[in-house]
């Protein structure tokens, strides 16, 4: 039987001149060595193996789509899209690997993963037929089909599969879970817009010159009194706005002309107004 040595720690008593301490004290042992897991190895291989496939097809797609676009435009622009051809289907299959616990919502990548492999492999084969090399791109085509196969392949050795009732509970804790998640930007949104309602409602109510919600009565804090200022009962000249303005309290000019502004004449001079309010 195999085994292998490891190192234990432990508390020890330990006397020196009369006194005892507990000292940590180490030893090696021997403990049987567990089987290799043969089955962890050949999955891990696979899935090396098939991120090399990934690569090499990549790789290869790429030069030879780039040689076939750069007829016709700038060799770099012309590699640069020859990376999407193949690099489409590799994100599918990612996604459909995210999505490997949720088989209906796995279709639509899985399918879409197909389709642009398809078109990879038509543009390959489109380079060889153009140089007159229609062996070299069937198997060129064939590159990137080998390494989807062998990439699907190490998916389903990494897969779980489910029971239906297992399946359904799944699905019904992600569906929970996923609403919860979709009203943080909802809530997030009816907060803002919330707030701007707020925002747009003080701004429609507020009175900038006294502070108060109403246009008509309250008092104006920078004129110096507390006493509500009179309301309208119809046309008023300046100098009656002024000797109203006095009466009520308010003694400030700047407090005075904002009044006769409001209820008599927005165009009143200041001059005018000081005259009116010194003879009041």
């Amino acid at each position: 039987m195999k085994t292998r040595s490891i190192e234990r720690t432990r508390l020890v008593p330990h006397t020196v001149d009369g006194v005892t301490e507990m000292v940590l004290d180490t030893e090696t042992i021997e403990v049987p060595a567990p089987p290799r897991d043969w089955d962890q190895i050949v999955r891990t291989a696979v899935t090396i193996g098939a991120t090399l496939l990934v690569t090499v097809a990549l790789v290869w797609s790429t030069s030879a789509i780039g040689g076939l676009l750069a007829m016709s435009v700038v060799a770099v622009i012309a590699y640069a899209a020859g990376v999407a051809f193949d690099l489409t289907w590799i994100m599918c299959m990612a996604v459909e690997w995210l999505l490997r616990s949720d088989p209906e919502r796995a279709k639509a990548p899985r399918r879409a993963g197909r389709w642009a492999l398809a078109v990879s492999m038509a543009a390959v084969f489109a380079h060889g037929y153009v140089f007159d090399q229609m062996v070299v791109g069937a198997v060129g085509a064939a590159v990137s089909a080998l390494a989807k196969g062998g990439w699907t392949i190490a998916m389903r050795v990494h897969a779980r599969p489910l029971d239906s009732r297992t399946q359904q509970w799944v699905a019904k804790r992600r569906a929970a879970l996923d609403g919860k998640l979709a009203m943080i930007p909802i809530q997030r949104e009816l907060q803002r817009g919330e707030a701007v309602l707020d925002a747009e409602r003080r701004s429609l109510t507020s009175d900038p010159d006294r502070g108060s919600a109403d246009p008509d009565c309250g008092s104006d804090p920078q004129s110096g009194s507390a006493s509500p200022l009179p309301t309208l009962a119809g046309p008023m000249t300046v100098k009656d706005a002024v000797r109203t303005a006095r009466d009520s309290g308010i003694t400030d000019p700047d407090a005075v002309l904002r009044y006769v502004h409001k209820v008599a004449d927005a165009n009143a001079r200041p001059d005018t107004v000081g005259r009116y309010l010194r003879s009041a």
